[in-house]
């Protein structure tokens, strides 16, 4: 009987499907079975836990003395001497090199003979001339004083005769007149020593006393010339460099001597502004050279940034034990800038670089097989690292092995493989019921064969 069209068509389906369930069924067959002939990575675990973790920001820095002083002359000499050599320590006040000054001597003895004199003359004009003066010009407001007196008395006597009618009128008017003129010349005197008491001698002691004070002035200045070339050290340090030697002529403001005080050190470093953002005056840092480490405090954080490296500087100060660390060198700053409290802390071998970009860790699953895991890396501290998101405490991630890891790998503990080894060769090790080692047992059964 032949069939139809439709039944054709609905045979040919039926065989499909079939053939495709058979080739499915192998391929999860042929899958299992790679699964199972797969052996297990051996990896090293270890479990997520919180934790406090200090924030460090650390840099490359470059080493500075805590005070530096570069002498120089404020005048033009020759140099006498130089007392110092580079290496020598020194202290505060200490004469560093002389230079020439005699004629600056000269000129200041001259200058203090000019004060010398103006003092005199000072002395003469506020405790002899105004004396004088004052005296002179009481004596003749006294005498004008008395003539006044004089002259009133003829006046009235001539008055009173010319009532009883025994003198002429003319005569008491020449008495009036001659009144008149010493009462004018007793105001004149009055007023003479008015002056001579207010104005002419404040005067006469100001001008004095003006010249004194120039002339201490101009002494002075001689003074400080001749102090000029005597070159003193304002701090106490090591001498670094030594620029003159005697006979030289020092110029005004020629570096002679420099002047290092590296009792302590100042580590300046560049830190991000990030980073900046959590450094405080005061906190604890370490300063870390070839030589050693020493600990220091952070003493200047840049109030403004590098616009050209977006960056803030730093300055640690540390002491200098022995003058151990050298002005100059590099050094590495590392910075206690945070504690961070309660944070999920994994060993720094479990973080492994993502094909995706970022930072992932592998889990170890309960059923023995790893498992990717995306995580956010925090602070960093040794061999500590802490994980922002992505993992939580407990977790275990492999930190032996994962490097190269695919997801969902089928894994196994290392000690446990130890521990299988060491059975198997304790087995190997027992002896056999004839009394030869098992290993030693197999090989001569297969020679007896």
């Amino acid at each position: 009987m032949m069939k139809s069209g439709f039944e054709k068509s609905l045979l040919a389906c039926v065989l499909l499907a079939a053939l495709l369930a058979t080739g499915c069924g192998k391929a999860k067959e042929k899958e299992a079975e790679a699964e199972e002939g797969e052996a297990p990575v051996p990896v090293e675990v270890d479990a997520a836990a919180k934790g406090p973790i200090d924030l460090l920001v650390e840099g490359d820095a470059v080493l500075y003395p805590i005070n530096q002083s570069n002498l120089t002359s404020k005048i033009a000499a020759p140099v006498a001497k130089v007392l110092v050599n580079r290496g020598d320590h020194v202290k505060a006040g200490q004469l560093i090199a002389q230079l020439e000054g005699r004629d600056l001597a000269a000129a200041a003895q001259e200058s203090k003979s000019q004060y010398d004199q103006a003092q005199s003359a000072y002395q003469t004009a506020s405790r002899a001339t105004i004396v004088e003066d004052r005296t002179k010009a009481q004596a003749d407001l006294q005498s004008a004083e008395q003539a006044l007196e004089a002259a009133k008395k003829v006046y009235e006597s001539r008055v009173e005769l010319q009532k009883q009618g025994a003198l002429a009128q003319k005569l008491v008017d020449d008495a009036k007149v001659a009144m008149v003129q010493a009462q004018s010349q007793y105001d004149t005197a009055r007023q003479h020593l008015q002056t001579v008491q207010q104005v002419t001698g404040a005067e006469q002691v100001k001008a004095a006393e003006a010249q004194v004070n120039a002339a201490k002035a101009h002494y002075e200045s001689a003074n400080v010339q001749v102090s000029y070339t005597e070159i003193r050290t304002p701090i106490s340090g090591v001498v670094s460099e030594r620029q003159v030697y005697p006979g030289e002529l020092a110029q005004p403001g020629q570096p002679l001597v420099t002047i290092l005080d590296i009792s302590r050190i100042v580590a300046r470093t560049n830190v991000p502004i990030k980073q900046a953002s959590f450094v405080k005056v005061g906190k604890q840092a370490t300063i870390t050279t070839p030589d050693g480490t020493v600990t220091g405090t952070v003493t200047v954080v840049s109030p403004a940034a590098n616009a050209t490296t977006t960056t803030v500087e730093v300055w640690v100060q540390a002491d200098n034990p022995g003058e151990a660390l050298k002005p100059g060198a590099t050094a590495r700053v590392s910075i206690r800038a945070d504690l961070i409290r309660d944070a999920v802390l994994v060993p720094a071998s479990a973080i492994l670089n993502s094909d995706e970009g970022g930072e992932k860790v592998m889990i170890f699953g309960a059923d023995s097989k790893a498992r990717e895991r995306k995580v956010t890396v925090g602070i960093r501290e040794g061999n500590r690292v802490q994980i922002l998101t992505g993992l939580a405490e407990g977790e275990k991630v492999i930190t032996s092995g994962g490097l190269g890891l695919e997801n969902k790998a089928k894994v196994t503990l290392k000690a446990e493989e130890d521990d299988d080894d060491d059975d198997d060769a304790d087995d190997d090790a027992k002896p056999s019921p004839t009394g030869a080692p098992k290993a030693d047992a197999k090989k001569d059964s297969k020679d007896k064969k």
